[in-house]
């Protein structure tokens, strides 16, 4: 279809431009059931739904198939609106053809005038309702008719979730012995590369968030990553068991090539699936990746700088969570040691710098 950037196409007597949006919504949510039957679980079908005949449209596509959820966001802040409203024009594709700001910016707000016109609230089936809590402080969260527990850790997660700018650095522990032996697992300190990182990491930390004395330290409980946040002074530091590596079983402490001569057919099913091969009496990714959720959630409620010092695996799934990478792609993620990934949140999305501190 065609990209539509003028506002007389959402004008609410517009039948032709009603009757094509609505033609869209649908196919949009054929496509999302088809995707739940496949063994999706949460999907989120992002349009405006601003009335009760919408709404009821998808509720009635939705029966038998999946449990829907609406959820308002509601904002009485001038200037977070304003700002919201440039970014549009900025980075909506609607607008990207359109050289002219101020022309995009008339059209936009003529478009916001045709939704207010027909605009309904939220009353019907269950629905949670977020009103000013961009900032995520203040503001209400009402929520109605919510049972189960997905819905529930959805409410949980929202409550926890803000837009205020912060920087999340993640970085391997310095090298350890086992890393020099090619082991995997155990519980070793560092070799003499990695107690240099820890220093030149301390430094690092000492620099960059020397203005933000409300910063902490995440470690492990393993003593590798405890020993690299050793030389950083000045920031409380705390001990996540969740952020252990993951756990390699009867394999903890062997090579890959042991592993490969002494359990062969556990060689190749971890080659086959890393993403689902779990080792005997111990983890695989997706167990990792289920036990980090309060990790993640409390990551998303942070309001200052966080360093997270952990393992391979943890950070591969950290970081594939907030860059949004497919879960296929997460055993694989380059994670290198010696170097520090800087992750941005805020408004505009999630931006990322990398600093290599050691070769």
């Amino acid at each position: 279809m065609e990209r539509i950037r003028s506002a007389d196409f959402f004008r609410p007597d517009n039948q032709e431009g009603i009757e094509a949006r609505n033609e869209v919504a649908a196919l949009a949510m054929e496509d999302m059931i088809d995707w739940m039957h496949g063994g999706g679980q949460v999907g989120i079908f992002d349009a405006t739904n601003s009335t009760r005949k919408r709404r009821y449209m998808l509720m009635k596509m939705a029966e038998g198939n999946c449990k829907i959820i609406f959820l308002e966001t509601i904002c009485n802040d001038r200037n977070i609106i304003e700002r919201n409203v440039r970014l549009k024009i900025q980075q909506s594709p609607d607008y990207a053809d359109q050289p002219d700001y101020e022309a995009g910016l008339q059209d936009f707000l003529e478009r916001l005038t045709n939704y207010e016109k027909v605009y309904e609230p939220v009353q019907e089936g269950s629905y949670i309702k977020m009103i000013d809590m961009v900032k995520g402080e203040g503001g209400q969260l009402q929520v109605n008719n919510i049972s189960g527990y997905l819905p529930g850790r959805i409410v949980f997660f929202l409550v926890n979730s803000h837009l205020a700018p912060r920087p999340i650095l993640l970085t391997r522990h310095g090298e350890s012995l086992h890393n020099v032996r090619g082991r995997v697992g155990g519980d070793t300190v560092l070799s003499e590369d990695g107690e240099l990182y820890s220093k030149k990491l301390a430094n690092f930390i000492e620099k960059r968030l020397k203005n933000e004395k409300t910063a902490t330290i995440w470690t492990s409980t393993l003593q590798r990553t405890i020993l690299t946040a050793t030389p950083i002074v000045g920031f409380p530091k705390i001990q996540w068991r969740a952020l252990d590596e993951i756990n390699s079983g009867v394999c903890d402490g062997m090579t890959y090539e042991e592993i490969k001569k002494i359990m062969p057919e556990e060689y190749e099913s971890r080659k086959k699936d890393k993403l689902r091969y779990r080792y005997p009496r111990g983890e695989s990714y997706l167990d990792v990746i289920q036990r980090l959720e309060p990790v993640i959630i409390e990551l998303e409620r942070q309001r200052a700088p966080v360093v997270v010092i952990s393992h391979q695996a943890v950070l591969r799934a950290l970081y594939s969570y907030f860059a949004d990478r497919p879960l296929r792609e997460v055993p694989d993620m380059e994670m290198p040691l010696h170097t520090i990934i800087e992750i941005q949140m805020g408004v505009t999305g999630v931006e990322e710098k990398r600093y290599k501190l050691m070769d």
